[in-house]
């Protein structure tokens, strides 16, 4: 008999559970047990073709979707053997997006349980193969017994351990919930469960033992259209064979999941957050973390080094951190401990500038050259983006009749979610993708019945009966108007390349008009705090 456990809303640590979504609350068995599994006998676990698809449309989505993206660390990954990475949860489905797309390797790839029962998104997700997993905030909560929990999550697990071992990456966030928080939440043990079987595997079949990726992601405003981010792979942790105990290799090698010894999966766990760590904001709370990258602004300003992109921003950041912050140790960090406040005197000014910058949505690079107070707008950038306008502006018609249902859509899923604001920019995403899948098609359709409508018009206007490219029977004119409709679909796609560009035009206008428009009284406030971080650091 299936015994459902008591309802709880903390976990065995006493913290307090994720909150569930509706659709997290919704666990629907019959479609969990019959997901399909991966193949590793060839390139993809999934299906190749459709996974192909699905990774193209997401990369050309995620190149519109934000404004910079830069990736280090792809010269240390170990690409012989099996990746599992691990990183901090802050950004839905696009935290796995981007460590999946840059990453070299093709993925297995596991997910909460609602990704392949959701209508439309798992249908994709299905044919992606991508493996079920009972968290244990659905489990605590009576979600599903704990029989059923232990089959699908043996299973996926299984499945997921068996890839990492055949040599593809996996991601995995060891925090188990994404979440809005400036620092780590405590760490579950399941990705670190999952590797020690993958390493079992591949030592049984005298493989490489796979290799666990601390990875950074670097957001600037995750929550944001056409923000930026830096996807950060950190040095890699290679498992040692004699870590692996010959009972756990025997056991896996029959096809069976097998629980590691809790203490080699604590101790790896534990290597892992040590190294995670530091790639994250890690910060008392997010008011911290935006007064250290003020001071990264002001000190590359003092030694004339100006912060160029994101990634240098995210350093520079990072190093004041490391200076400013009161010594925490392994124990600490391992332990979970909330982090005690930066207490130096650098910090007060500096949420007082970044306050002050962030209430008008301004930040460290609306700072002049000395650091001393805003900056002016720069006439050499002003006139490119002049000289572009009235392209952009063109193609805006086009962008207007194609995207707005999916911009809709996308507003409509994004703000009303149950889920968090870090779930927002994935139904933004999920818009982009389903909407151009579903309404370009008859977006492309309309735009070939209007011209026919107006087709005289139109052959008026630029003097060319465009129906007659291929001949003047009614089969050439047929073919002129299947052309016309595929044409219309990398149209669409440039357009909306180009009104990103217009997009971003229109946010650097409104942030010239902001500083412009600083509040005298607030402006001198702005001037006196960075005063003071001057001082502070003439003493540093």
């Amino acid at each position: 008999m299936n015994s459902i456990p008591k309802q709880t809303n903390t976990d065995h640590h006493g913290e307090d559970l994720p909150t569930l979504s509706k659709s997290a609350k919704k666990m629907r068995m019959d479609k969990l047990l019959s997901t399909p599994m991966p193949s590793f006998d060839r390139k993809v676990p999934g299906s190749f073709f459709w996974s192909n698809i699905a990774y193209w449309i997401s990369r050309r989505i995620l190149a519109v979707q934000f404004r910079t993206t830069e990736v280090t660390g792809l010269d240390t990954l170990p690409l012989d053997r099996g990746n599992l990475c691990c990183a901090w949860h802050t950004n839905g489905l696009l935290d796995a997006l981007h460590i999946v797309l840059q990453h070299p390797n093709h993925f297995v790839m596991g997910g909460r349980h609602d990704l392949v029962t959701r209508p439309l998104l798992g249908w994709w997700t299905r044919k992606l193969a991508v493996q079920p997993v009972v968290r244990k905030a659905e489990l605590l909560r009576g979600g599903c017994s704990e029989e059923e929990a232990t089959q699908i999550n043996g299973r996926s697990l299984m499945m997921l351990a068996t890839g990492i071992s055949a040599g593809f990456g996996c991601v995995l966030f060891p925090e188990g919930t994404s979440h809005n928080e400036s620092s780590m939440l405590r760490f579950r043990t399941g990705p670190f469960r999952t590797v020690f079987a993958a390493a079992a595997l591949a030592k049984a079949e005298n493989k490489p033992l796979p290799a666990v990726i601390p990875t950074g992601l670097h957001f600037r405003r995750r929550d944001h259209f056409r923000t930026d981010i830096w996807v950060e792979y950190g040095l890699p942790h290679t498992m040692q064979t004699e870590e692996i105990p010959d009972d756990l290799v025997q056991a896996v090698a029959q096809g069976n999941w097998v629980e590691p010894a809790a203490e080699n999966v604590f101790a790896l766990r534990d290597a892992l957050r040590l190294k995670l760590v530091p790639l994250t904001p890690n910060t008392h709370d997010w008011d911290e973390h935006h007064a250290l990258h003020i001071l990264a602004h002001v000190e590359a300003r003092r030694t004339k080094q100006p912060l160029l992109s994101w990634r240098e921003e995210v350093e520079a950041a990072r190093a004041l951190r490391t200076v400013l912050q009161s010594p925490f140790s392994d124990e600490q960090i391992i332990d979970n401990s909330e982090l005690p406040a930066i207490t130096n005197p650098l910090i007060t000014p500096a949420k007082a500038a970044s306050g002050l910058l962030q209430a008008r949505q301004l930040d460290g690079r609306d700072l002049n050259t000395s650091g001393t107070d805003l900056r002016k707008a720069n006439p050499l950038k002003c006139a490119q983006k002049l000289v572009r306008l009235p392209f952009l502006v063109a193609l805006l018609p086009i962008f207007l009749f194609c995207f707005t249902p999916q911009i809709a859509l996308g507003r409509l899923l994004g703000d009303s979610t149950d889920e968090g604001v870090d779930a927002r920019t994935s139904y933004h995403f999920l818009a982009a993708m389903f909407g151009s899948l579903m309404f370009w098609p008859f977006m492309a359709l309309g735009a070939v019945g209007i011209e026919h409508m107006f087709h005289d018009s139109v052959v008026s206007a630029i003097d060319f009966d465009w129906y007659s490219i291929y001949g003047q029977s009614s089969l050439h004119q047929t073919a002129a108007k299947v052309t016309f409709f595929f044409a219309l679909l990398p149209a669409f796609w440039f357009s909306g390349r180009t009104s990103a560009l217009f997009w971003d035009d229109w946010c650097d206008f409104q942030r010239a008009l902001r500083r412009l428009r600083f509040n005298k009284t607030h402006r001198q406030n702005l001037r006196g705090a960075l005063k003071n971080i001057h001082a502070e650091m003439d003493q540093l």
